[in-house]
């Protein structure tokens, strides 16, 4: 159960890297000021960072089996999972705006600037994916740290 939950992290953190890029090649950092994104900056990175400490206490747990390490994991992964809600719940209308946009170009403002979310270009099956594999992970994690299943 350890390394299937090691599996599903590694996976879900593979998709929100490919999203975090996406989200700043696209100027999500920069849209902050404009008010573009409806992504805070804060909330992308803490998320970030949680799930990638956590990440890294899951490795450690995994090496030295210690019951304590499990447990500090899954209590990392909570916040994670808030955040990720948080975010969810603010990019849903930006996807559905991209689908009643349809295939409109992208509009500019007069200095250059997009005026579309940096997370309007998240694919669909990628947010779907990483939500659920994010799911999957919060549960094995928390089986872990129950003893379900062996260490």
């Amino acid at each position: 159960m350890d390394i299937a939950a090691l599996i599903t992290w590694v996976v879900t953190a593979l998709g929100g890297f490919y999203m975090l890029g996406t989200w700043i090649r696209r100027g999500g950092i920069r849209q902050q000021q404009a008010g573009t994104s409806r992504l805070p900056a804060p909330v992308v990175f803490g998320h970030f960072a949680l799930a990638a400490i956590g990440l890294v206490v899951w490795i450690i747990y995994v090496v030295a089996d210690r019951t304590a390490l499990a447990w500090t994991a899954f209590g990392l992964l909570l916040p994670v999972a808030l955040l990720g809600f948080v975010m969810l719940a603010r990019w849903i209308p930006v996807h559905r705006d991209r689908v009643a946009a349809g295939t409109a170009a992208t509009a500019t403002a007069p200095g250059g600037e997009a005026t579309v979310p940096a997370e309007r270009h998240f694919p669909l099956p990628v947010v779907v994916a990483h939500g659920l594999f994010a799911v999957a992970t919060l549960v094995l994690v928390l089986l872990s740290a129950l003893g379900v299943g062996g260490s």
